[in-house]
């Protein structure tokens, strides 16, 4: 058994590798929730959304949000009326995201993409890491935005001074998931407002410590993969490189992936990782994704 810890988007290219050589119904994911929220009257799960839609091969993978050959009807006609979306929804993404929506009147989160997810036909299990909710605040030098303020509106361009997101407990499964698994895969999403809250939840610094844990960097160098990770990581102090990363998860981590241009990082992170690996995580290809799917895996 596999579980994988998930953002919505480096993670979600590692994904389609992992799934080319894992069973499907032997593969946990367990998705980041700290940014989901309601926009134009829907539910947005992002993180899930994306995971969901990878794992179905419906991802638009260009962007990594959304569904490929999506149209836009329902967003354009909103804007000729004079209503602005913060979010831009395609027709296919926004009717999973109304169906959700009117599931959640009567589920859980976690039941509502256990619906949806068997609707895609998706044989593995996909857990949303708690079914509370908690907003992300992004502080700058001007303002305390959310986080979709902060990274579509604002393009993630202000000077960030903090982090701040709400604690929640892990939902039904995700401690039991990491326990039972013969390991658990953190893959290259932010660590600060993906991965960081899911292994804060109570019990899972605890469960992680029991199995084989690895995970690839999202930095290559001080250059993030995707996203405003960079910004995140020095307003919290971290360095802002894969050493960084490692700091993060260094009281559970047993192997740690980064790009094989940063061998000089070995030697700093070799202090608290006990295996540091050099490979390619420059993910373009699905042969990129397969062969490091490969070397992840014990």
């Amino acid at each position: 058994m596999i579980t994988v810890l998930s953002g919505g988007t480096g993670t979600p290219k590692l994904l389609q590798g992992i799934k080319e050589v894992v069973k499907p119904e032997d593969l946990t994911i367990i998705v980041n929730t700290l940014e989901n929220n309601y926009f134009s009257g829907v539910y947005v799960a992002a993180d899930i959304d994306t995971v969901m839609y990878t794992m179905a091969d419906l991802i638009n993978d260009e962007f990594w949000y959304g569904q490929k050959d999506d149209t836009f009807t329902t967003h354009e006609t909103l804007e000729k009326i004079g209503y602005h979306e913060t979010l831009k929804i395609g027709d296919k993404d926004r009717a999973i995201k109304i169906q959700k929506t009117e599931l959640m009147k009567k589920y859980s989160l976690q039941e509502a993409i256990k619906i949806q997810k068997d609707a895609l036909k998706i044989k593995s299990t996909i857990l949303p890491m708690s079914n509370e909710q908690s907003n992300v605040k992004i502080k700058t030098t001007d303002a305390i935005m959310d986080f979709h303020e902060f990274l579509i509106e604002n393009q993630s361009k202000p000077e960030v001074i903090d982090v701040m997101y709400e604690p929640v407990t892990p939902a039904s499964g995700v401690i039991e998931a990491i326990e039972n698994s013969d390991q658990v895969i953190i893959g290259p999403s932010n660590p600060i407002t993906s991965i960081n809250p899911i292994i804060q939840m109570p019990g899972v610094i605890k469960a992680l410590k029991k199995v084989h844990t690895t995970a690839v960097s999202p930095f290559i160098g001080e250059t993030v993969v995707s996203g405003p990770a960079a910004k995140f990581m020095k307003a919290l102090g971290f360095p802002v490189n894969p050493v960084g990363v490692a700091q993060i998860y260094k009281d559970f981590l047993n192997h740690y992936i980064i790009n094989t241009s940063d061998d000089k990082y070995i030697n700093i992170i070799d202090e608290n990782i006990t295996k540091v690996s050099l490979d390619n995580i420059i993910l373009k290809t699905i042969d990129d994704k397969i062969n490091l799917a490969h070397k992840i895996l014990l």
